[in-house]
């Protein structure tokens, strides 16, 4: 786990091994067994930064049994993305240890039906009913800040998953979720906790052996699929047609003309709501930490949010003109990518880097390794959202920044996480302004998303020029 107040931009000197004649790619050398599984266990973030600084763009690790490269190269990531995206698939060893949450939904199904599925979900996330979620957003976001008191100190990421949420199932599934939020959101920490765990496990043990993590695991996934069964149930029983994602997932017929099968509506649901909520509430959270810790930043948005909005709610046309809004939020995604590692897994032999790479082989690529980089960033340990200015995002590599991931199956949901974060992030800061309540560092905890250790607590105070 790495404290946020570590600085990374300490020694980045890159020194590589050099490559032998018919060799494979450099790395360090692991355990007999476990491979690399400690190193990743003990600090995963700073474990794969050493690596790259030590062994170049592309480094051999094992995991057990499962070979592994780590890709830091925005050159080798896009051929894996983009160019040659059909030569690997999510089908990893990290990801089988998710398959009871997520089944065969957007987020892990492969092939000619995840291209039916995306193609099938695509219209929830574009367009005019794109735009049409901006008023959900900032109307969830003033109910939650009306029940705020000034100087009382709150759990800001409790707060950002349970609004998010709310905001996901209301625009996607037209849910009200208000009395299972809390419920819910303790269910998505257990989930959390014990993915982490699973991911520096040398083996996969079978969900139905009930140790007590299996046992705690199951009983808050049981918990996450009783509310999506729940709102599955009401639209059917109701027969009503939104024009919301779900009504687009009931009425969906395959080349036979059969509906989706209860399971498949069970998957897609669940990946659609769960990863619908939680990258925006982290990234959120770990803006909030960041404002926190530099008031002057803070400040200069209060400023640009009076300046375009005055003291009215805020609107999805007013996107446009909140340009250090976005850049806070992108810069801040930029240092804590909720996504920090992205898994593929070789579906055929091939080749990285002129390296040989076998079938079966894992691909990690980290956005937090990538993100922190001095190759493409000046101070790349300092929170600057300025450095966005000027079309920063276009002149870099391709995938030196790409906290969505990207190619084919870049998250479907990305515009909306950003203009949602935009969107809430101005609305709290018409109401409030933000004081952290605790001095210590605020790990991180790496599981499938990269999570506040502990929260982010802070202290909502009243801004002169709030409007309430």
């Amino acid at each position: 786990m790495q404290p946020i107040q570590s600085d990374i931009s300490q020694g980045t000197s890159r020194v590589f091994r050099r490559r032998r004649p018919g060799a494979g790619p450099p790395g360090p050398k692991g355990l007999p067994f476990v491979g690399h599984l400690f190193d990743v266990r003990r600090d995963v973030l700073q474990y794969f930064t050493d690596c790259s600084r030590h062994y170049g763009d592309v480094v051999a690790l094992r995991f057990a049994g499962w070979p592994t490269l780590l890709l830091t190269s925005p050159e080798h990531i896009e051929q894996v993305l983009v160019r040659d995206h059909r030569k690997f698939v999510k089908n990893s060893f990290f990801w089988r240890q998710v398959t009871a949450i997520f089944g065969n939904g957007l987020l892990t199904s492969e092939g000619d039906f995840w291209v039916r599925q995306r193609r099938l979900a695509a219209p929830a996330f574009a367009g005019q009913r794109l735009s049409s979620y901006g008023a959900v957003m900032v109307q969830q976001t003033e109910r939650m800040l009306d029940g705020w008191e000034v100087g009382r100190g709150r759990d800001l990421h409790h707060d950002m998953m349970s609004l998010t949420l709310k905001i996901a199932a209301k625009a996607l599934f037209d849910a009200e979720v208000e009395r299972d939020v809390a419920e819910i959101d303790d269910a998505v920490n257990v989930l959390a906790n014990e993915i982490a765990v699973r991911f520096t496990r040398p083996f996969v043990i079978p969900d139905a052996i009930p140790l007590p993590s299996n046992i705690r695991y199951r009983r808050a996934l049981r918990r996450v699929e009783e509310t999506v069964a729940r709102i599955i149930k009401e639209r059917l029983r109701s027969g009503e047609d939104a024009g919301d994602l779900l009504s687009m997932l009931i009425k969906a017929r395959d080349e036979t003309g059969q509906p989706m099968s209860d399971r498949q509506l069970r998957d897609e649901s669940i990946t659609i709501l769960l990863a619908g909520h939680e990258t925006t509430a982290l990234a959120l959270s770990w803006t909030w930490l960041l404002l926190g810790q530099h008031p002057d930043i803070q400040a200069r948005l209060s400023e640009e949010c009076a300046a375009v909005l005055g003291k009215r709610a805020a609107t999805v046309e007013d996107l446009g003109q909140l340009v250090f809004a976005e850049h806070v939020v992108m810069e801040a995604m930029r240092l804590f990518p909720p996504a920090w590692a992205i898994g593929r897994e070789a579906a055929q032999d091939c080749e990285i880097g002129g390296y040989p790479v076998a079938s079966g082989t894992t691909i990690i690529m980290s956005p937090w390794v990538i993100h922190r980089d001095e190759r493409h960033f000046q101070e790349p340990a300092e929170f600057r959202p300025d450095r966005w200015r000027d079309d920063l995002a276009r002149r870099l590599p391709r995938f030196a920044y790409f906290p969505f991931g990207g190619g084919p199956r870049i998250c479907i949901g990305h515009r909306f996480a950003i203009m949602e974060a935009v969107l809430i992030l101005v609305t709290m800061v018409q109401r409030f302004r933000l004081e952290l309540q605790r001095d210590e560092p605020v790990e991180t905890l790496p599981s499938i998303t990269l999570r506040p250790k502990g929260g982010v607590w802070a202290a909502p105070l009243a801004d002169a020029g709030s409007r309430g």
